[in-house]
């Protein structure tokens, strides 16, 4: 059997990504009316919130949001990565209610082949070596769903939206300590010159938190962008800008061409929804996995009573474990891009199969590594693991007609590929693709092919009551971890009534289908002798979640929105 990335390789590689210190866990919340953005940098919360108060709606907002993100978060997300949004719309007197969902995933080149990574050493510097330079860019789609969404359902002309952006690009923002933080500590961006003269001193250190930084190279992109709409990204001298700085990379040259930018599509696909208490938990579909693994979880979970437990109990920590690696072994076999295998997404979120998985579940011990099941449908398919890095951001917005955004948005890995082309950094998410395209003689769904999506932890979550009113708004960076956090914020919710700002605080609980692993310094921490007892392996580390998101409580004259930004992260949220 041919080696390949196992339990313990993705979990070190997960878990050496540096993070800074915990902050103190659980903010303030925040309360509004009528409309609120929920960001990860509070400069795109305020431009959020700036399209809103100009009579913007929620997909402006959002495109304004992405926009300041990629300046001032660059090491998350940015117009060089991809993205997914779940959109709602509650009817009206003219309009039907809309709830769907835009995939502005990355492409792979088409000049690539399915043995891309096959040769990269199954090690954690080997996986650095596949993220660094052009061969793990893949075609950038953010942009390109960002007017897919806008073109249906946009309400202020594209051209009003770039204001935020490009004052803070041209006059310079402050900043941030996790952007000093993360540039400091990481191992590649001194490597590539464009990058390490935009984030360094020219002594090579990060420049400080607290200083101002300008960018007019991408004010540039942004006029660009504004005066002649996305397709200047995708043809011109900026598409060949990119394609320059991947096929010229002085690090893995990438296969990235002018036609792969040219030609690529965003897509808009149909919601995933399912039953969680009586509840309503909708998200996004394949080439995500997000969708049908928070469900499978929560699809488990529902077979027992947690909120009998308390949220950092040991007996909700091992049914939550457990429902989690159920999931995850499904995830790991069957999902990639619905437009190139096949995935069995009905089956994956079936009432009986889900439980059927159940019933696997003891309460008192630990199943250990979990098998994956047959559901409905299923096609034969191997099991594969991808080392994804948790570097995302996520933001949830409302406007006040009601209609909301959940979109997830990423590089990839922290800076992407660290080429930097233009004021902004292309992603890596090819890495996000299967290295070995086929397992024990059988196809892995994820492998790479050309023009296809990779498979993707990002689960933006919209969540709706017995009578289809949206209650909940919410998503999260953090990798395969990601489903995780969203699952485990969602129960703390719905099982132990938590406000919105101590749920997204709530201490982790992971499982992949290996380690349980339990957030370090926290009261879940304490569960760990008892865990091993009930036959876990348990490792306690520090984890960088961040969640964002917000309830909806009340109707008519007594509905607020409350929001609230993960404490681990510099996420905020800002209302009316």
């Amino acid at each position: 059997m041919k080696k390949h990335w196992g339990i313990a390789a993705v979990c070190l590689l997960f878990w050496s990504v540096s993070v800074p210190p915990l902050a103190a866990l659980e903010r303030p919340a925040v309360t509004a009316k009528s409309q609120m953005v929920v960001a990860a940098n509070p400069y795109a919360a305020d431009a959020g919130r700036e399209i809103l108060r100009a009579g913007g709606n929620a997909i402006d907002a959002a495109i304004a949001v992405q926009l300041v993100l990629s300046l001032v978060e660059p090491q998350s997300s940015g117009i060089g990565g991809g993205a997914f949004m779940v959109y709602y719309a509650p009817a009206t007197t003219d309009h039907p209610a809309v709830l769907t969902s835009y995939d502005g995933r990355e492409t792979a080149p088409q000049a690539v082949t399915p043995e891309l990574f096959a040769a990269i050493p199954k090690t954690r510097d080997g996986f650095l070596d596949a993220v660094a330079g052009g061969r793990s860019v893949g075609t950038p789609g953010v942009l390109a769903m960002l007017a897919m969404a806008h073109g249906e359902h946009g309400k202020l002309p594209w051209n009003k939206l770039f204001g935020p952006a490009l004052k803070l690009a041209e006059d310079g923002f402050v900043i941030s300590p996790r952007l000093q933080f993360l540039a400091e500590s990481d191992p590649l961006l001194r490597k590539f010159p464009a990058a390490r003269d935009y984030l360094f001193t020219p002594d090579g250190k990060a420049r400080a938190a607290g200083s101002l930084l300008r960018n007019p190279a991408y004010a540039q992109v942004l006029k660009q962008l504004r005066d002649q709409g996305v397709r200047a990204f995708y043809e011109g001298p900026l598409a060949k800008d990119i394609v320059a700085a991947v096929q010229g990379a002085a690090l893995n040259p990438g296969a990235l061409a002018l036609e792969d930018l040219k030609n690529y599509t965003p897509k808009e696909r149909a919601v995933i929804c399912g039953p969680y208490r009586l509840m309503k938990v909708c998200g996004m579909g394949p080439p995500s996995s997000g969708g049908t693994t928070v469900l499978g979880i929560l699809g488990v979970l529902d077979h027992f009573d947690l909120a009998q437990y308390g949220p950092n109990s040991v007996e909700a920590a091992h049914l939550f474990a457990e429902a989690s690696r159920l999931a995850y072994a499904d995830r790991n076999r069957y999902i990639g891009d619905p437009d190139k295998v096949s995935v069995p997404v009905a089956g994956l979120i079936d009432a009986g199969y889900l439980k059927s998985r159940a019933a696997l579940v003891n309460p008192a011990r630990s199943m250990g590594i979990a098998a994956p099941g047959t559901p409905p449908g299923a096609p034969v398919a191997a099991e594969s693991f991808t080392p994804e890095l948790p570097a995302t951001s996520h933001f949830s917005i409302i406007d006040n007609t009601g209609a909301a955004v959940s979109m997830t948005t990423s590089v990839e890995s922290a800076f992407g590929s660290r080429l930097f082309v233009a004021g902004f950094f292309l992603n890596n998410e090819l890495t996000d693709f299967a290295f070995e395209p086929t397992m024990d003689g059988k196809p892995v769904a994820n492998r790479v092919e050309p023009g296809k999506r990779p498979r993707s932890a990002m689960s933006p979550t919209l969540v709706f009551d017995d009578k289809d009113q949206l209650r909940i708004d919410m998503g999260s960076p953090g990798g395969p971890a990601i489903i995780a956090y969203v699952a485990r914020a969602l129960t703390g919710l719905i099982d132990w009534k938590l406000p919105v700002n101590a749920a997204v605080a709530l201490p982790h609980v992971i499982n992949q289908n290996g380690v349980t692993t339990l957030e370090e310094d926290t009261p879940v921490a304490a569960d760990a002798a008892a865990l091993r007892a009930l036959g876990h392996e348990v490792a306690l580390r520090r984890i960088s979640s961040g969640l964002n998101g917000f309830v909806i409580e009340g109707d008519g004259e007594n509905r607020r929105i409350i929001g609230a930004g993960d404490p681990r992260r510099e996420g905020i949220a800002l209302g009316d």
